[in-house]
């Protein structure tokens, strides 16, 4: 069974979430701030983190951004703001998911099952291929993307949004439908994300190339369509 690291300084939250966990079978580490928390999610062989964003020593947003400098094991971000500004700043350093305090906790249990199979996949499979659209080219094995010859500076959940748009071109993908694939889970109306990252890529890509890639379906959500 996986190991799971648990960063998080409020004692009664990390106890029973630790509970909660050793009860489904999983092995726990805990970690009460943030500078112990990047020390056992670096050196304490865990398989997935669950990361408080407020932590003493270190925040979770910049154990989250050193984590992702060296590895790429799942982190589900746990925040008392329910507040769209500190779930994209969590994204955007890497993250793979997000809760919102309070939780239920089958919830978290079925997201820790969905980071934990989808990080099993990836590493079973491998990726492979290059997807290319023009001049935009993504290599799926180094998870990189290029417009012509100059590489295009992504965050995780950018690039995996244009990939999935890409794999999925000339469908118009809804804003549920892009949630739950690239984010694996539904977030329950919270779709806004969805716009807030098409509005990075477009600033990324479209308007920095002068080009148009991602379409929207007025009343349905996005699309990239092959050129004519």
């Amino acid at each position: 069974m996986a190991k799971i690291l648990v960063v998080e300084d409020e004692a009664k939250i990390a106890r029973f979430v630790e509970l909660e966990l050793k009860y489904e079978g999983y092995e726990v580490e805990i970690a009460n701030d943030g500078r112990t928390g990047l020390e056992k999610a670096l050196h304490a062989n865990v398989d997935l983190v669950l990361l408080d964003i407020m932590l003493p020593e270190l925040s979770g947003i910049e154990v989250c951004r050193r984590i992702r400098m060296e590895s790429q094991i799942p982190i589900i971000m746990l925040t008392a703001k329910d507040d769209v500004t500190d779930k994209v700043a969590g994204l955007d350093m890497g993250a793979d998911d997000y809760m919102t305090k309070p939780f239920a906790i089958e919830e978290l249990l079925a997201r820790i099952r969905v980071a934990l199979n989808r990080q099993s996949k990836v590493m079973s499979e491998g990726k492979q291929d290059i997807l290319v659209h023009g001049d935009l080219k993504l290599n799926l094995l180094s998870h990189s993307a290029f417009y012509g010859n100059e590489e295009l500076t992504l965050t995780k959940k950018e690039y995996e949004l244009l990939e999935y748009l890409m794999k999925n071109k000339n469908i118009a993908l809804t804003r549920e439908q892009l949630l739950n694939n690239v984010w694996d889970y539904e977030y329950f109306g919270d779709t806004n994300v969805v716009d807030v990252y098409i509005r990075y890529l477009r600033q990324k890509i479209d308007d920095k190339f002068g080009i148009r890639l991602i379409n929207t379906v007025r009343g349905v959500g996005y699309i990239i369509k092959d050129e004519k």
